[in-house]
């Protein structure tokens, strides 16, 4: 295993087209579970220069105006822009109403625990959670500083701090390890989009992405960019733009920014745009949140957590444990503790997470906000599977 090594992670915008497809199709599925919680959804968006097309299927008691739901989100992100606007976008539906699956339709919380068990995983998947001690929110250090940039560029663009910014945003932190820890700030690239391409010039964005977005995201990182730090911003010229004016965007396709940053291993199924019964998003929350309480306490600085799925089994039919010896235990003895003491049943961790009411709690978009900066690692939101609620038990 390298010890010492340089590592880079990838951040977008809400604006990057693939994040505003995500943002669209978690958005229907908060709409469609704000109205009626045991919905089934899964939706799905494509889109490129003036058109969004939009795939569901779903079984509901809810009406909901597909197209309506887009427009607010392009709306929402801050595209008014006229190469893609919302008023102006075109948008194509293709809407598959599914027979009502009886067995899916039960409230959860009214299981008991032999109704739990009878609850199956419908999809073969093995999905992947991560932890490390490398911040405060137990995520690797690139990932964490590419998500800093990029809300910052979000953030200054609002507030009109720099309004000459348009939605889309690309940013990539590189950092030097030694010995497995963070050592320096390798580079930082910061590629933003500009409505108009010879105003401000470019070393005038240039100073102005540094002064307002740079400096502001490391101001309280204890690394923070030494003088051998390499810094890039539009490396390749003006961004005049962007987004899905300039290229195509899909649902699913930023797993690594939605996890890890490629740090650690991550499923290639998308985590948006699907309801809670889908084991391939709830079972890599559940995956997340076992990781975290492990490094939270104290039996690793590092862990990795395998659950694989099969169709006919409401259990992982396997549970593995990496700490990449990091461990105070064994890694076997840490994966017999996670079997004791976590809920990886799709049904059960539904209930614990109470994941299909959470849309009505948290009112303006509950998955809609995870489907930009990252599903796991959130300080910005009680998200449960980041709560470190099982480190008396590991102990």
């Amino acid at each position: 295993m390298k010890k010492d090594f340089m590592f880079t992670s990838e951040s977008v915008t809400e604006g990057h087209p693939d994040k505003v497809c995500d943002q669209i199709s978690d958005a229907i599925v908060d709409h469609f579970l704000e109205i009626d919680p045991l919905s089934r959804i899964i939706a799905e968006c494509a889109v490129s220069v003036s058109i969004l097309f939009i795939a569901a299927r779903f079984t509901s008691d809810a009406v909901v105006d597909f197209p309506n739901i887009a427009r607010r989100v392009i709306r929402q992100i801050g595209y008014e822009q006229h190469e893609f606007n919302a008023k102006t976008c075109s948008i194509l539906t293709s809407l598959q109403e599914l027979p009502r699956d009886e067995t899916c339709c039960v409230d959860e919380r009214l299981m008991s625990d032999e109704d739990i068990e009878k609850m199956t995983a419908r999809n073969q998947v093995t999905v992947f959670g991560f932890a490390c001690d490398q911040t405060p929110a137990f995520m690797p250090l690139p990932i964490w500083l590419a998500h800093k940039l990029s809300r910052q560029i979000t953030q200054v663009r609002r507030d009109k701090v720099l309004p000459f910014l348009c939605p889309e945003g690309k940013t990539d932190v590189g950092i030097e390890y030694r010995n497995r820890k963070p050592h320096r700030i390798h580079s930082i690239t910061v590629t933003a989009s500009q409505s108009r391409p010879e105003e401000p010039t470019l070393r005038q964005f240039q100073d102005a992405i540094y002064e307002s977005v740079v400096l502001p995201a490391f101001r309280d990182e204890t690394i923070k960019p030494d003088r051998n730090t390499e810094i890039f911003i539009n490396p390749e010229g003006p961004f005049v733009v962007g987004g899905p004016s300039v290229h195509s965007g899909l649902t699913g396709r930023k797993t690594a920014i939605d996890t890890y940053g490629e740090y650690a291993r991550h499923s290639g199924a998308a985590l948006s745009g699907k309801d809670p019964l889908r084991i391939d998003r709830v079972a890599a929350y559940a995956a997340r949140h076992a990781a975290k309480n492990i490094v939270a306490a104290g039996l690793a600085e590092e862990c990795e957590v395998q659950l694989s799925y099969s169709v006919t089994r409401s259990r992982p039919a396997s549970i593995q444990v990496e700490t990449f010896g990091t461990g105070k235990i064994a890694d076997e003895a840490l994966a017999g503790l996670l079997e004791k003491h976590f809920e990886f049943r799709l049904a059960g961790i539904m209930k614990e997470f109470d994941l299909r009411r959470l849309p009505q709690r948290m009112h303006n978009g509950f998955y809609q906000r995870l489907a930009a900066y990252g599903h796991m690692g959130r300080t910005d939101m009680d998200l449960p599977w980041e709560r470190t609620d099982r480190v008396d038990f590991l102990k």
